[in-house]
């Protein structure tokens, strides 16, 4: 039988007919995994029987809502952040939402921090990659009237996901060490602050604290800066084997800065894996082809899992907290024992 009603059903109609919150009506005409089957055959026999069609624009205008979710990064042109990017856009594509992204400059960073609304006044939700905020910027975003995820750093008081890059950087230097190197040169990256937690500090501490539990120095000589680019992993390769005793063994702290470390040696006539052992860290799509050992991490997964987190926070499922994603080890012909010792 279907009810009499004034008028066009509301979604307030049907969630008060099948007795669950609009949230949840919401959810079960979408086909959310969180709704209970019996709830969502309670909401659909409610929509059946009041002739309610749902109308997008009528609900996002009511509500406030935009139906488009932010992305803002340091740096848009790297192979990692669109790779996340590329993760976050498959499953807001699928969600019908539209992705609206901006470069997270320092300025625009400290701008979001505090407050500023132009922003946030179009969409409904925001994810940041790599942008480093701390802990005392995760409290800002909290008490923000959008939902924030961070990927690329661990939070508390956000949502937040990323790899353990001390883990990684140890990975990369263990594999080193059993291998037979000693003299282990890095190629790094700039770091955003020297007392803090990130990336490059973090891979840099994880190295260090691995190689010293072997008795290795790693000499401040032996750290050179690549700035995450091929063509400053080539330089600093080229600076390292000028030093007086280079390294047989090197970590890059990324493998783009790896590819840049593998040119450098070809340029010398210096065969990798054989002459010097390069190990990188992403396992980038070339890194297959070019034979780099290196550190995985699920890059397009992470954004994918972080689109996905912000997803229930817009439906209001679940608080924030941190999750971690696995790293593994790749190993191909870029590294082997060292020349003398073979």
């Amino acid at each position: 039988m279907i009810d009499s009603h004034p008028g066009p059903a509301t979604i307030d109609d049907v969630a008060k007919a099948a007795g669950v919150s609009t949230a949840t009506v919401s959810r079960a005409l979408r086909n959310h995994p969180y709704v209970a089957d019996a709830t969502r055959a309670k909401v659909m026999e409610a929509a059946a029987r009041l002739r309610y069609v749902a109308n997008p624009n009528a609900a996002r205008l009511a509500s406030g809502a935009t139906s488009t979710v932010g992305l803002l990064a340091p740096v848009l042109t790297s192979w990692y952040t669109s790779e996340v990017v590329a993760g976050v856009e498959e499953v807001f594509a699928e969600a019908g939402y539209d992705l609206l992204i901006g470069t997270a400059d320092p300025k625009a960073r400290d701008r979001m921090l505090s407050g500023e609304t132009r922003f946030r006044q179009r969409v409904d939700g925001v994810i940041l990659v790599d942008v480093m905020c701390r802990e005392v910027g995760a409290r800002q975003l909290a008490a923000l009237d959008v939902p924030v995820v961070v990927l690329g750093e661990e939070l508390h008081a956000v949502d937040s996901v990323s790899v353990d890059n001390v883990a990684g950087a140890a990975m990369a230097a263990r594999h080193l060490i059993e291998l037979g190197h000693r003299r282990i040169g890095v190629v790094g990256g700039h770091s955003y602050a020297e007392d803090e937690h990130d990336v490059p500090n973090d891979r840099t501490n994880g190295f260090r604290s691995a190689l010293a539990t072997e008795d290795i120095e790693l000499p401040d000589a032996s750290v050179c800066d690549g700035g995450f680019t091929i063509d400053g992993g080539r330089r600093a390769m080229h600076a390292l084997m000028e030093l007086p005793h280079p390294p047989t063994g090197v970590f890059a702290m990324s493998d783009e800065m790896g590819f840049g470390v593998l040119q450098a040696l070809r340029e010398r006539g210096l065969v990798p894996g054989r002459d010097v052992s390069v190990i990188g860290f992403d396992d980038h799509p070339v890194a297959e082809a070019m034979g780099l050992t290196t550190v995985r991490q699920p890059v397009r997964v992470i954004g994918r899992f972080g689109a996905q987190v912000l997803l229930e926070r817009l439906e209001g499922i679940g608080t924030a907290h941190h999750r971690e994603m696995p790293l593994s080890l790749v190993v191909r012909a870029s590294t082997g024992v060292p020349h003398s010792a073979s």
